[in-house]
């Protein structure tokens, strides 16, 4: 799957400072582990049955400074993520408008291609569609059946019980019975007949007419959602990998599943050792969803001619875990702040001034990526000195000032 060209990313001054970031499964801040100067991070993409929204491009934004930071530190970063792009919402969305599922798909991800290179966003060098991944997958299912971990029930369906692993429930940290809700809420069949245990997940969906398939050894059908993301990221980054990372809505069930299904099939203790989760986004105090049709879609506003930069800004204005409000006014208020960046950074000061202010960039962005500071960092700057604050926060921030 063809991704999105690379942007400028000019180098930073400065000292590196080591990047921490929250760890859900540990519930603390600690710092990314690097392994002979590389780190690999696995992002889950889009399910393309919709337009990108301002949701989806926070968390995109989020892992984008991730990335930013790691390259700064001179770090070289092993980035995958992949595309649902076979899945219910694509095949219920593209009948309800009389539309090829393959040809949504394709428009979706196209669309999601331009919203990623106009936010300036740097591409994964893996990025992998599901259904490039089929082999991946039935190999990987094919594993868990010969080890025990896995079952079959009629119509071919596979699923993985919850005792594969002896640490299920490690990286959501969630009781029982929380579990049980998320999973009837977020794709799962708590109510399928025959299963072990209501929360066991579908590894493969036997197939089933009017929908894709593939053959397998095991019977044709199509992967489950779960396993999808960790044949893909498994398979390009190692059975264990420094950085697992999506929405807080996908920490249960499907962050847990895929580490689980990786856990289980080669026999490692964590899949990752960092799962990292961004909040939600809200558009003036009400949760965005497409049922109330209240969805802010990125392509919408670059064609209102809001810049990048400063939907990135307002963006960053609240930490990216945090559950946090988007308003027309608040992008506003990004636009005026990057007219005055762009003004104040024009004055020249010394170079130990402007160093002084990089590093404090550095640091806090370094702290799990703290952007409420480092805004405010860059609005306390007197001036710069032949670029390095701009090359700074363009670099850092993804954010272009002249």
């Amino acid at each position: 799957m063809r991704s999105w060209p690379y942007p400028v990313v000019p180098t930073v001054a400065g000292s590196p400072v080591p990047l921490s970031l929250f760890d859900t499964a540990d519930q603390r801040v600690k710092a990314v582990e690097v392994h002979d100067g590389e780190v690999g991070m696995y992002v889950c993409g889009i399910t393309p049955y919709d337009s990108t929204h301002l949701g989806h491009a926070a968390t995109y934004l989020a892992f984008d400074l991730v990335y930013r930071q790691l390259l700064a530190n001179g770090h070289k970063v092993i980035y995958a993520q992949n595309i649902t792009d076979v899945d219910d919402p694509l095949f219920e969305r593209a009948e309800r408008d009389g539309v090829d599922w393959r040809e949504l798909g394709t428009s979706q991800i196209d669309l999601f291609r331009s919203d990623m290179e106009i936010l300036s966003v740097i591409p994964p060098r893996d990025y992998i569609g599901a259904m490039e991944s089929v082999g991946e997958v039935i190999e990987m299912v094919q594993m868990l059946l010969d080890d025990g971990k896995a079952y079959q029930l009629d119509h071919g369906d596979i699923y993985a019980p919850i005792t594969a692993t002896e640490q299920f429930g490690y990286e959501s940290n969630l009781d029982r019975d929380t579990m049980e809700e998320f999973f009837a809420e977020r794709g799962g069949d708590p109510e399928r007949e025959g299963k072990r245990d209501p929360l066991d997940a579908l590894l493969w969906r036997g197939h089933r007419p009017g929908e894709p398939s593939w053959e397998a050894p095991f019977g044709a059908g199509r992967p489950g959602w779960h396993i999808e993301c960790s044949a893909i990221a498994t398979n390009r980054l190692g059975h264990s990998f420094a950085i697992q990372g999506g929405g807080s809505d996908l920490a249960f069930p499907h962050h847990e599943f895929s580490a689980a299904h990786a856990e289980s099939a080669y026999g490692v203790d964590r899949m990752a050792e960092h799962y990292v989760h961004t909040g939600m986004i809200a558009l003036d105090g009400v949760k965005m969803s497409k049922s109330l049709g209240n969805l802010v879609f990125v392509h919408k506003l670059t064609e209102a001619g809001h810049e990048a930069g400063a939907i990135r800004l307002a963006v960053f204005a609240g930490h990216y875990r945090q559950d946090r409000d988007f308003s027309y006014e608040a992008l506003d208020v990004a636009a005026q702040r990057l007219a005055t960046w762009r003004e104040a950074l024009s004055v020249e000061v010394s170079e130990e001034e402007a160093l002084g202010v990089v590093d404090n960039l550095r640091a806090a962005l370094a702290d799990d990526l703290n952007t409420p500071l480092a805004l405010e960092i860059i609005d306390g700057a007197p001036g710069d000195y032949e670029g390095l604050i701009a090359d700074a926060v363009h670099g850092l921030l993804g954010v272009q000032l002249y």
